[in-house]
């Protein structure tokens, strides 16, 4: 199969994709294009986080193509990533530093985290530490973003914060892959994940075996 093109490009075709081992979707297939925001739907349990580790690859699918040039991807899960011990701007350094960037100016700008760049991590607030390690998104470098719920514990004003750097994000070539219950008041295709919702699994080997 040919691979999707261009830097901010994901192709998902035919994807079924499993937690514990038990497949929670089935038959997904989409394309995200450079400039594009595509927004996950569904209840909770439904499969969006399974579907975004798929993607990123922390987990493998159990049938079908994800096609994206090599180390295209960041994902933002509900962890933060954070170094508690180090500052803002050192946590920020240590994740450029990981993936071969430099500069993070923009990135403290975007989240308004200049004024505590100097503040060990393990002393923010909930939303300071999740605008902090979005930010981290910004010095990655990759064009593709998996985002997971990215507006836990973020006021008002700092999802705007978040939405203006995705809409940055895209406008620049990026693309944005999010799953979110909120209206993040930007251009976006939505996708309901519910209609690919796995068929139960009929018997099998743990059933024959205590039959």
């Amino acid at each position: 199969m040919t691979a999707a093109t261009g830097a901010g490009t994901l192709e998902v075709r035919d994807l079924t994709c499993a937690r514990g081992g038990v497949p929670v979707l089935a038959g997904v297939s989409f394309r995200l294009d450079p400039g594009e925001v595509l927004v996950l739907r569904g209840p909770n349990g439904s499969g969006k986080t399974t579907l975004l580790r798929t993607i990123a690859r922390l987990q493998p699918p159990v049938t079908g193509e994800i096609l994206a040039q090599p180390d295209a991807i960041a994902y933002a899960g509900h962890a933060d990533g954070l170094k508690g011990t180090l500052s803002v701007a050192e946590n920020l350094r240590f994740w450029a530093a990981i993936y071969g960037t430099s500069g993070i100016e923009t990135a403290l700008r975007a989240f308004d985290l200049a004024a505590l760049r100097d503040r060990a991590a393990q002393n923010l607030s909930a939303g300071q530490k999740r605008r902090l390690g979005l930010a981290r998104l910004m010095v990655t470098g990759r064009p593709v973003w998996a985002l997971d719920e990215p507006t836990v514990s973020l006021d008002a004003a700092s999802v705007g914060l978040f939405a203006r750097a995705v809409d940055a994000h895209v406008a620049a070539g990026g693309s944005a892959l999010i799953a979110t219950h909120i209206d993040l008041g930007i251009e976006a295709r939505l996708l309901d994940v519910a209609p690919f919702k796995a068929a139960p699994q009929q018997g099998g080997a743990f059933d024959e075996a205590f039959a």
